[in-house]
């Protein structure tokens, strides 16, 4: 069977040839890229990223890279034809916004190629695709089944790809995938046994199935305990390759310097503020914890409904009547054992509109990690940012956009910003003016915030170790050791990721204070909300553009 991407661009070629009348070329460039995203992209454990895909066998084989590279040739030289100059601005800002998604694959591939360079890249394409596949609720019928077997019948060939594919990766990097491993079969094994019944597969199928897994996992991670004391210990990309993800993928109008000036002035207003949050509130009980789970996926409902109210009556952002809601889950058993290797939220997607989003919880517990302890004393900061209305409902919003081609998403810049601007946002506007030390929990989330900037370009210019980054937001945080490592892992496999909330959030207020300047009294906060909502799959410089007229800074 031909590659889809080259079928794809063999019929347009007949199209243009054929005389008949022709999509709009942008439309057209853009429904072939998506198409082709939706099957190639990788899995990564970035939450936002809930793509929907078509579907059946992966390969990341030399080969089947080598092809990506000719198919995003492709559509690269079709984009540059296309002369946007005289366009409307709102139809410039969609040729930018191709662009800028092209160069995310073009990251993907060869300035940041995860692929060649990270071991974990492959845990991500073999047990995230399971994790994420389980976050979309169960009973599952045929198909969702099938797709659940295929994925954990792809494991090995994919694994063996990856250890041809792999050039001596850090020794850091090979390390964090080997301590993932530990264990791995028996959490399959708990996988699989919890399964019944909550899919249409045999269980001499499933079984054997995860058997095969088991070994290929355990044998990659074999090789690369084998492998580890002859590996490198540089992980940095550099600074070339950073400012290749700014310019191009990010968008951001700034340097490495103005970044981390950016996150630290923000660091120091976050720990200011909470520390006059915590001389104030110094005789108010403390927040007591969720009892039990019944009751925390309650109250939760309950507080979701108050904060869709909250919204619509202060005339903040406008919640349609067609949104659902967005709940506290519990965990299944099938999920606990792989739930590591995936962000535990589903946001639903452009055809599950009619469900609820949700997050998975396990019981509550004052020893469980940063957020969700934070969450089991109150719902509502974490429900903001991934739910309502954060991520789940910006993403739902988009997915309706009458602009095909900004459904997508395709780089969490916007997404992250907007969810965290949210926080601070619903804090000022008053949501938590009833819970003094939620308002205290609300400053400790922006010091991490800040924090994750100064990281992640440290990390990325080589200034700090995963291990040093990992101690300094334990300490700074603070927060517990297996949260900031894990935190330090993934900003350290995938720079540029953790800037986004803070560069994000600070790029909207800059929007907001040179909108309100620019319309004066008719500036409507509303109105600019549901602009920004509705377009948050675009970088926040486009979205300025077309409001404004101008990127600026």
């Amino acid at each position: 069977m031909k590659n889809l991407c080259a079928v794809i661009l063999l019929s347009s070629f007949a199209l243009s040839v054929s005389g008949q009348p022709q999509a709009d070329p942008l439309e057209k460039l853009a429904d072939d890229f998506w198409a082709c995203r939706a099957k190639y992209a990788p899995f990564t454990g970035d939450d936002v990223n809930r793509m929907e895909r078509p579907g059946g066998m992966r390969d990341w084989s030399k080969a089947s890279i080598e092809t990506r590279r000719k198919d995003l040739a492709g559509f690269e030289a079709r984009w540059k034809k296309i002369d946007a100059t005289h366009w409307p601005i709102p139809k410039q800002v969609d040729h930018r916004l191709i662009g800028s998604a092209l160069s995310r694959v073009r990251w993907e591939l060869d300035i940041n190629p995860r692929w060649k360079r990270d071991p974990n890249f492959y845990i991500e394409q073999t047990l995230t695709p399971i994790a994420e596949a389980f976050l979309v609720p169960g009973p599952y019928d045929e198909a969702r089944s099938n797709e659940i077997l295929t994925r954990i019948e792809n494991i090995p060939s994919i694994l063996q790809q990856g250890a041809a594919n792999l050039d001596k990766p850090p020794g850091p990097f090979a390390t964090v995938a080997i301590q993932a491993l530990d264990g791995v079969r028996d959490r399959l094994r708990k996988m699989s046994k919890a399964l019944p019944g909550s899919t249409m597969l045999k269980e001499a199928d499933l079984n054997g199935a995860v058997e095969r897994a088991a070994d290929a996992l355990e044998k990659y991670q074999g090789a690369l305990k084998e492998k580890l004391p002859s590996l490198p210990q540089q992980t940095s990309l550099g600074r070339d390759a950073y400012l290749f993800f700014l310019k191009n993928v990010a968008l951001y109008p700034y340097s490495p310097e103005e970044l981390l000036a950016m996150g630290r002035q923000e660091w120091n207003r976050a720990v200011a503020f909470e520390a006059y949050e915590k001389n104030r509130n110094k005789d108010v009980p403390p927040l007591k914890f969720a009892d039990n789970i019944d009751n925390w996926i309650k109250d939760a409902a309950a507080k979701e409904l108050s904060i869709r109210k909250f919204l619509n009556e202060r005339s903040i952002l406008a919640v349609p009547d067609w949104v659902q809601h967005f709940i506290l889950r519990p965990m299944p058993e099938y999920l606990r054992p792989v739930q590591d290797f995936a962000s535990m939220v589903d946001f639903t997607s452009a055809s599950r509109l009619q469900d609820n989003g949700c997050r998975y919880v396990t019981e509550p517990s004052p020893n469980a990690g940063y957020f969700l302890r934070a969450t089991a004393q109150d719902p509502r900061p974490l429900t903001v940012h991934e739910g309502l209305p954060g991520h789940w409902f910006q993403l739902c919003l988009s997915w309706k956009h009458e602009d095909s081609i900004r459904r997508h998403y395709y780089d969490s810049g916007a997404n992250e910003g907007i969810a965290f601007y949210a926080e601070e946002m619903m804090l000022q506007a008053g949501l938590f003016d009833d819970s003094p030390h939620t308002r205290e929990i609300i400053y400790n989330f922006m010091r991490l915030r800040a924090l994750r900037v100064e990281v992640d370009v440290k990390r990325a210019l080589g200034e700090f170790t995963l291990e040093q980054a990992a101690k300094y937001l334990e300490e700074k945080v603070p927060m517990d050791s297996n949260t900031a490592h894990q935190e330090a892992i993934a900003f350290s496999t995938g720079p540029g990721q953790a800037i986004t909330y803070q560069i994000g959030k600070l790029q909207i207020m800059k929007f907001l204070a040179d909108a309100r300047m620019q319309q004066g009294e008719k500036f409507n906060l509303n109105a600019f909300h549901d602009f920004v909502w509705k377009n948050g799959n675009v970088p926040i410089a486009l979205q300025r553009w077309e409001y404004l007229g101008d990127i600026g800074r």
